[in-house]
């Protein structure tokens, strides 16, 4: 597809020219793109206003609607990232280690950008400045597909991003964004392997699934967020209610949100009836098994595969258990590997949850909603991925790098 091609060619042309620029040179960048962003605040909130109402009008879910909404304050929040990649150490270049062979071979082991990284993604328009972000820090040319619901947004952004870049002498095809929404070029774009070094999803399910299924290209899964909190009967009671309201109605468009709960069955006649009038008062719909039900009147009846969903609404699956043990096996079995959470006061417990929970991020005592590159201290994040390689949990700069060997000789040939 010659669209795709000439992206794919501009893209190589700029990564060779982004790994000449220093750190201060992309720093000042990015300082002055998080400038732009607030400064054309105006603009960016008339294109995702046209986004917002066209994905209102066609009945999009109230989470995905929170998802692609853009304000003041989010946009601001934007810029913070950019500025927080700023001050953050580049990886770029770092000596990982050197080692001397008996043949005199001095070997170094130095971190290097990927190269030009591919990000498909849903209707999250703060994606495309956090994308950018990161690439540029890191010395990787990033093509850009985003969500249709976004397109105004997305396009936005990108032009002034590209407007930025160019005001600096800096080739603005460090960022390209594909704009043809037809299917066929998403397909396509999966399969451009001679350009793209990587390929990130960021969405539902449903397109996570598409990307691993038809990619050529190597793929880092972000995966979808089915989050469980465990209340031990150990727990903090009073402790425990505002975090699982936290957990689950801070946000509920996003991946890192509770979607189901387990209660220690020592405690549900205490616990449950109190955290039901907690989430009644926020208006979430419980489901849950019969205990469950019998202590919250207001709770339906879960099913098998309420135990499994990442609801991204106002819905949340609830289940009594007998053991810490029984809580992990219910979470490996019905988790998506993203992030869950041991409320308890019980080290040996909690240390059992830690480790027999396989998840990027495992809570004791804290909201799962901390899973983010933001609240980790990365700045913006790529995505937070839920697969063992390369990377796992919020992707940062180092998650953006590879590295390549340099070994330097003084006339050894091998023998």
């Amino acid at each position: 597809m010659e669209y795709l091609e000439t992206l794919g060619q501009k893209a190589v042309a700029a990564k060779y020219e982004l790994q000449k620029l220093s750190t201060e040179a992309k720093n000042g960048a990015l300082q002055a793109v998080a400038a732009a962003l607030v400064k054309e605040t105006d603009r960016i909130l008339a294109a995702n206003q046209k986004d917002y109402e066209i994905a209102k009008q066609g009945g999009m879910a109230e989470g995905l609607l929170d998802r692609l909404k853009l304000t003041d304050a989010r946009i601001e929040g934007m810029a913070e990232g950019l500025r927080q990649i700023v001050e953050l150490y580049d990886p770029v270049g770092e000596v990982m280690e050197t080692f001397d062979r008996p043949n005199g071979l001095h070997i170094s082991k130095v971190r290097v950008p990927m190269g030009v990284i591919g990000i498909i993604y849903e209707a999250r328009p703060n994606v495309t400045a956090d994308a950018f972000g990161l690439c540029f820090k890191t010395g990787n040319a990033v093509i850009l597909k985003g969500g249709k619901d976004a397109f105004y947004s997305n396009e936005a952004i990108t032009e002034i991003i590209r407007e930025t870049l160019c005001n600096r002498q800096i080739l603005a095809d460090a960022i390209q964004l594909i704009t043809d929404n037809d299917r066929a070029v998403t397909t396509a774009f999966m399969q451009l392997k001679q350009y793209v070094d990587v390929l990130i999803p960021r969405g539902g399910a449903g397109l996570i699934r598409a990307v691993v299924e038809n990619s050529t290209i190597p793929v880092i899964e972000t995966g979808t967020g089915n989050c469980h909190i465990y209340v031990d009967e150990d727990a903090d009671l009073e402790q425990a209610i505002p975090i699982i309201v936290n957990a689950k109605t801070q946000r509920i468009g996003v991946c890192n949100d509770c979607e189901s709960l387990l209660v220690h069955e020592k405690i549900a006649d205490r616990f449950l009836p109190a955290l039901g009038e907690a989430l009644k008062a926020k208006n979430v719909e419980m489901r849950g098994d019969r205990k469950v039900m019998t202590l919250i009147p207001d709770a339906l009846e879960a099913t098998e595969e309420d135990y499994g969903t990442e609801y991204l609404d106002y819905i949340i699956s609830m289940k009594t258990v007998a053991s810490v043990d029984e809580a992990v096996a219910h979470i490996n079995k019905y988790n998506t590997r993203h992030s869950d959470a041991i409320l308890t006061e019980n080290t040996a417990h909690a240390e059992t949850f830690l480790q027999g929970v396989d998840s990027a991020c495992v809570y004791v005592n804290a909201s799962t909603r901390f899973t983010d590159g933001f609240e980790f201290g990365f700045g913006a994040e790529i995505g937070i991925s839920t697969q063992k390689l390369h990377a796992r949990g919020p992707m940062g700069l180092k998650e953006l790098t590879t590295y390549k060997y340099l070994i330097r000789g003084n006339g050894q040939i091998r023998k």
